[in-house]
């Protein structure tokens, strides 16, 4: 189904439990909080991380106090992904600017406040820092799979053809009715939307009511009003079909809008193959985790299936949604 803006991103989309794959409890020693491959993660270092969200927000200090040891597993396994995503980086010769990142938040944001956003985000203790580097994260995956020959989505071949797929097999009507007095006015108002269906929303403005909608909007077969739903699935788009309704007091003047041209819906197909080429180089990703054999110091949480966690919480991945889909800002 293809929207016809970029939905907004939402605060709760940054927030949703990942699992951190290839986790084993071996090779630890008091000082080291992680091992990731050659390189590790101190204790001195997560401490000092610790304290630098603390010190960020009130918030976040005010969420870490309040949730101790899920606020330290979070944090750690942050600390932990920097280096897999560097190693991966490295693998597969790619690189995602400070710039990039920006723009991207930028791009989640939309028309959001981002002091507001991040209040809320700071709220469940996560820090402009872990933002950032998250939404970085996202792009490497894209960089990846492009790299590997895995987001042909990404491409302008790709995006036309996910278009013309769309628009052949919609799972959506665009649907708009007007409800006019008699017959005569229905089949004038017809005329004028199949003329011109730009002019819709004018059209619909002349014949206000409770049952008028204002704007054509989707709607799945389901939301489809009875009266009409025989011949909102057989008429083609930029079409049109009348029924009497009396107890809506009249005629209804039904019009399916036509579909929205490519460049109107670009933003969002950009997005769905963002999201699939994410999710494609995610695979890779988790291919240099586990090379990398991550092994995390045992008194920082539980193993269960390979993941690193406690009392059912896991550690924060921001950003994929999606969301789906979801809300940010610069870091810097």
């Amino acid at each position: 189904m293809l929207k016809r803006r970029v939905p907004r991103v939402l605060v709760t989309g940054f927030l949703m439990a990942v699992a951190v794959s290839g986790l084993s409890g071996c090779r630890t020693s008091p000082t080291v909080a992680a091992y990731v491959g050659d390189e590790q993660v101190t204790v001195s270092e997560l401490d000092a991380a610790l304290d630098s969200r603390r010190s960020e927000d009130p918030d976040i200090a005010k969420f870490a106090d309040a949730n101790e040891d899920q606020f330290t597993r979070r944090v750690l396994t942050l600390l932990v992904d920097e280096k897999v995503y560097a190693a991966a980086a490295q693998r597969y010769d790619v690189e995602v600017s400070d710039d990039d990142v920006r723009a991207r938040i930028d791009q989640l944001l939309g028309q959001d406040d981002p002091d507001t956003v991040y209040g809320q985000l700071a709220a469940q203790g996560v820090g402009k820092e872990d933002v950032f580097e998250n939404v970085r994260q996202q792009l490497l995956r894209q960089e990846i799979a492009v790299k590997e020959g895995k987001a042909p989505g990404l491409t302008e071949a790709g995006l036309r053809a996910a278009y013309e797929k769309s628009r052949q097999n919609p799972t959506t009507i665009r649907l708009g009715y007007i409800v006019v007095r008699d017959q005569a006015t229905a089949d004038a108002v017809l005329a004028q939307l199949t003329a011109d269906p730009s002019r819709y929303a004018a059209v619909a403005a002349q014949h206000p009511g409770q049952y008028t909608l204002p704007q054509i909007e989707e709607r799945t077969p389901d939301q489809i009003p009875g009266p009409l739903a025989q011949g909102a699935a057989t008429a083609k788009p930029g079409t049109g079909f009348t029924v009497a309704v009396p107890e809506v007091g009249g005629v209804v003047v039904a019009f399916v809008g036509p579909y929205p041209p490519f460049e109107e819906v670009r933003p969002q197909l950009e997005q769905q193959a963002a999201a699939q080429a994410s999710d494609a180089g995610g695979a890779l990703v988790d291919d240099v985790r586990k090379d990398l054999d991550v092994t995390v110091n045992p008194r920082f949480g539980t193993f269960k299936d390979g993941q690193l966690a406690a009392d059912n919480d896991g550690v924060v991945k921001l950003l994929e949604k999606d969301a789906a889909a979801t809300s940010a800002a610069p870091a810097n």
